[in-house]
């Protein structure tokens, strides 16, 4: 019987690893005094948006996170925790946990991990109110397209001027033939 339980925890643990190796972004929360609808709205809020949420135990994060090379972000698991992975946008589960936060004190910011790098609770506050990737992706796209966009508008502008003067070239040949004849 202890070994299965040993082997569940080392799944648990595993398990655990693996989302904060994938993840591109990790908040960590103290979710104390919320109730069951606010809970459920938070989860939901999550799940819209594609970050994992879930509640495990410290210890078993302990042992993942030490197991990730992260060690140091062992100093904050204490009291209930439960963590968000956001798999596809590092700036999701911040976001959607500071925009929850404001609205319901009980929630609180404990850390995040942003690209294996872990980050406090003001940081994660700064994360959440970036533009999320793919503003910021149009917003660079936009940034490039004006000085091309600039480029054609001074390059349209050369070629009819060189139209109008080989305009007013023929003009004035065409001026001088009928003159001779």
């Amino acid at each position: 019987m202890k070994e299965k339980v040993l082997e569940e925890k080392k799944q648990v643990v595993e398990e655990i690893k693996e989302k904060v190796n994938k993840a591109q972004g990790v908040v960590l929360v103290d979710y104390r005094g919320l109730n069951v609808e606010e809970l459920t709205e938070l989860r939901r809020n999550y799940r819209k948006a594609g970050v994992d949420y879930k509640v495990y135990k410290n210890t078993m994060m302990r042992f993942a996170f030490k197991d990730a090379g992260l060690e140091e972000f062992n100093q904050h698991l204490t009291g209930p925790n439960a963590v968000a992975f956001g798999f596809e946008d590092p700036i999701q589960a911040a976001k959607i946990t500071e925009e929850f936060a404001k609205n319901h004190d009980k929630l609180e910011i404990k850390a995040g991990i942003v690209d294996g790098k872990i980050i406090g609770i003001e940081e994660v506050k700064n994360l959440a109110s970036l533009p999320s990737k793919e503003i910021l992706i149009a917003q660079a796209l936009g940034g490039l397209n004006a000085p091309i966009t600039g480029f054609a508008n001074v390059l349209q502008g050369t070629i009819r001027k060189l139209v109008y003067a080989l305009n007013a070239v023929k003009e004035k040949q065409e001026a001088q033939e009928a003159q001779e004849a």
